[in-house]
């Protein structure tokens, strides 16, 4: 038999019906699916916050990123649960107080309406995108799979910046928890558990010390083993850019990992989850601390 055939054969063999799959990649025989990777945007930033108030550190971090206080911003506070929102809706102020000089309000209910071209026309030049606080069900119910969804992507492709608080930190994970329409207790909801996977292989909590919630990651984790856990506290953010992960605010996050050098050593020391503080980067792609950002970087 040739080595040509004796390919062809092997490679059929692997392919054989029953062979199971990867959750995430179906058709592909379990042998052959490489598990998802843990991957941040290619370009821009996502500023990823806890809940709480957002503080300055955190509000100067995503300004800088999208380019000063007078680039476009566009708040999509679809997640709060309002039939409407003005424009002195009173969770615009943070932005307004901290000196945004242009800041568009974008929501609807109606699916589609959100794959609109009409609708979607202040995000094509939007430098930053912020998603406030509520249900997550709700963005997903209004935007994923749309046009909308499509657009804010396109924004981290132009270098610009993502951010979200509460629900709208957890919808910008490709796994999301807390998507139940009943309560948010649910950790993982049939038919909500995705979400716009701005980063990739992760699930992302907040309110974590405030509400107790540092354990509640690790039933996602043990279900899904190929996905990196972050429960992030109230007044903190993750920055992400690339395949680095830093903390800022006044509080800390919490990491479940199950396959890194970081996941050895907890395991050691008999925990599931270790915590990171302001100041502390994360790499990504390696599934380690990586130490403190310099001083002089942006």
């Amino acid at each position: 038999m040739t080595s040509i055939r004796k390919s062809v054969v092997a490679l059929a063999i692997l392919f054989l019906p029953g062979l199971p799959g990867l959750p995430g990649l179906p058709g592909l025989p379990g042998r052959l699916a490489a598990a998802p990777l843990v991957r941040g945007p290619e370009r821009g930033a996502l500023v990823i916050v806890g809940g709480g108030r957002v503080g300055p550190e955190i509000l100067t971090r995503f300004f800088d990123l999208a380019g000063g206080r007078d680039a476009p911003l566009v708040v999509i506070p679809t997640a709060n649960g309002a039939d409407s929102y003005p424009d002195d809706w009173p969770g615009l102020k943070m932005f307004k107080d901290f000196g945004a000089t242009h800041v568009t309000v974008l929501h609807t209910n109606d699916r589609k309406v959100a794959d609109s071209e009409a609708f979607v026309r202040p995000l094509t030049t939007a430098r930053a995108v912020w998603f406030p606080g509520g249900r997550q069900w709700r963005l997903v119910d209004s935007y994923l799979h749309t046009r909308t969804e499509r657009e804010v992507e396109r924004v981290l492709e132009r270098g610009g910046v993502v951010g979200g608080s509460s629900a709208g930190a957890s919808i910008l994970a490709s796994y999301m928890v807390r998507g139940a329409r009943e309560n948010n207790y649910i950790m993982m909801a049939p038919g909500y558990e995705q979400g716009f996977g701005l980063i990739k292989g992760v699930a992302i909590d907040q309110h974590m010390l405030t509400r107790n919630r540092q354990d509640d990651l690790e039933e996602v984790v043990a279900k899904h083993p190929d996905v990196l856990g972050i429960g992030i506290d109230e007044s903190t953010a993750v920055i992400v850019r690339g395949q680095q992960l830093e903390i800022t605010g006044t509080s800390k996050i919490a990491v479940h990992d199950g396959r890194g050098v970081e996941s050895e050593r907890q395991q050691r020391n008999g925990k599931k989850y270790f915590f990171m503080a302001p100041g502390e980067r994360y790499d990504l792609t390696k599934l380690e601390r990586i130490g403190k950002r310099p001083a002089a970087e942006p």
